[in-house]
């Protein structure tokens, strides 16, 4: 069998470090809950620690990392583009469940406190 030139090995160093990372992040999001953070703040540092913490697994434990561009654009770009989507029906529907509020005489005080 011919060798082939492109295979490289990655240092096992890499993965454990990541793996510590991993740890180190997992910690914080659980500090968020007994710190007592509320409301966006909560929400915010969760979704950011689960951002980072997936975005290192994707990168280096699936080898994303050492991938070409194009194929790493091929597999990120369709959910940053779902996202948005998502973020613009949720911003779209608050829209409309305010407007309906308004229309209809509604207290909408009391919806804004909600969210």
């Amino acid at each position: 069998m011919a060798q082939d030139d492109t295979h490289q090995e990655h240092p096992l160093a890499i993965y454990f470090w990541i793996w510590g990372l991993l740890f180190v992040l997992s910690t914080f999001s659980y500090m968020v809950d007994i710190m007592g953070f509320e409301s966006y703040a909560r929400w915010g540092l969760i979704l950011l620690f689960m951002f980072l913490k997936a975005g290192f697994i994707v990168a280096v434990f699936m080898h994303m990392m050492w991938e070409r561009l194009a194929l790493i654009y091929a597999i990120i770009g369709p959910p940053v583009v779902l996202l948005v989507l998502i973020g613009l029906m949720a911003i779209e529907g608050d829209y409309t469940v305010l407007t309906r509020l308004n229309y209809f005489g509604a207290d909408t005080t009391e919806f804004a406190e909600h969210h």
